[in-house]
């Protein structure tokens, strides 16, 4: 498998696949309902993002006939020079070779993150979840389907059936060549494949995503905006974990208590720091490292500061590198904001729930990076790739 596929062949394996889990859509709820009976039910967001209901069969067909669709990232030209002495020299993206997916509870995942790893020329290997197993190997059997159907080796697609133990000592000691490990969870599956990884990872890391509403800010935005952003699906990791509030916002106190009756509707739990929790009597934060957490539940921090500055400040202190939103009116002061948070998505007026490869128009994510290096935010097919320098000439020596 040392040959890169045709681009021909790499799109009629995704067009059969996006065929295939139409054809078994009913077969893989079915086996996706013993691996939700199997789960104790002890992480509501981790439930979430186990089941597979007709919605998510509907994103993954969609997201294998996009990627069929779309451009060939390998073999793309980004530079070219020619040399003074007559060599020509061009440098152009190339294929990892082989990229190993870890990832949590989302059958979804093995094939979307499958698919752009496979459509930019790699060889995948994926270790799903234990909680997700039966729904992962019906999936995998459908890319070997796939792959089979178009006389290719099924060796493309290999699912890594291994326990934490197992895994450590491949991550230490692979079996066989890994050129990148892409993890996808919790700070737990980051730290523990960082810690044993013997060759470059690319950290999908937390989102713990803040919005600040300026002195200026229209109220009916914010509240819509802050309301969509926590409730609309938690266990994502561009949901909203963190508000801040302008105490120069007119009647702030007002807005406050009206937030949290809003918030409160769908049963979201709201700590304040001491000014939020005077005004609103909701409970006061008791330790002020609970500004780094990432919560994946209803539940959400609120805080009031004073300046723009010191939302800067405060948003670059704790957020995860993820996401920011200011709500204000000022477009001098939107951008201010926006060149000033360190965060791979920063937004004027929206909502953090945006921060996604499918509405970014990548057509899909591999993953959403809070890493500089090699890309920073969602990492769609176009990202997925390395690059290779062609230097062509006629016997020049230096």
């Amino acid at each position: 498998m040392s040959t890169i596929l045709s681009i021909e062949k790499r799109n009629a394996v995704l067009t059969t696949m996006a065929a295939l889990l139409e054809q078994e859509r009913e077969a893989l709820k079915a086996i996706n309902q013993q691996d939700l009976a199997n789960y104790n039910g002890e992480d509501l967001a981790m439930e979430k993002r186990l089941l597979v209901d007709d919605a998510k069969v509907d994103g993954m067909i969609l997201s294998v006939k996009q990627l069929a669709s779309q451009e060939d990232p390998v073999g793309q030209v980004r530079y070219e020079f020619t040399h003074e002495n007559g060599m020509k020299i061009s440098n152009k993206t190339a294929a990892f070779g082989t990229i190993l997916i870890i990832y949590e509870s989302r059958p979804d995942v093995t094939v979307e993150a499958g698919g752009i790893a496979f459509k930019s020329g790699n060889k995948i290997l994926l270790k799903g979840g234990k909680e997700s197993l039966l729904s992962n190997q019906k999936i995998v059997s459908l890319w070997h389907q796939a792959l089979e159907s178009n006389g290719v080796s099924t060796d493309w697609v290999e699912y890594l059936n291994y326990d934490r133990v197992q895994t450590q000592a491949f991550l230490e000691k692979p079996t066989q060549r890994v050129d990148l490990i892409v993890p996808r969870g919790g700070e737990k599956l980051i730290e523990f494949t960082k810690k044993h990884a013997s060759c470059p990872v690319i950290v999908s890391g937390r989102g713990n995503n803040f919005v600040y509403v300026n002195s200026d800010a229209d109220l009916e935005k914010a509240m819509s905006i802050i309301i969509n952003g926590k409730t609309s699906n938690i266990s994502v990791c561009n949901a909203l974990d963190k508000v801040l509030i302008n105490t120069n916002v007119p009647n702030w106190e007002g807005f406050a208590n009206e937030l949290v009756a809003k918030l409160k509707a769908y049963n979201v739990t709201i700590l304040g720091d001491d000014a939020f929790a005077k005004a609103t009597q909701v409970p006061a934060i008791e330790n002020d490292l609970i500004w780094y957490e990432e919560f994946l539940d209803y539940k959400i921090v609120i805080g009031t500061i004073d300046s723009k500055q010191e939302a800067i400040a405060k948003i670059n202190k704790y957020c995860g590198g993820h996401s920011a939103s200011i709500i204000t009116e000022d477009k001098a002061i939107a951008q201010e904001f926006m060149e000033n948070i360190d965060a791979s998505s920063v937004y004027h007026n929206a909502s953090t729930r945006f921060t996604d490869g499918g509405q970014f128009g990548l057509g899909g994510e591999l993953a959403i990076s809070t890493d500089k290096l090699h890309q920073r935010g969602p990492i769609g097919l176009q990202h997925l790739v390395t690059n290779k320098w062609y230097i062509y000439g006629d016997g020049q020596i230096r």
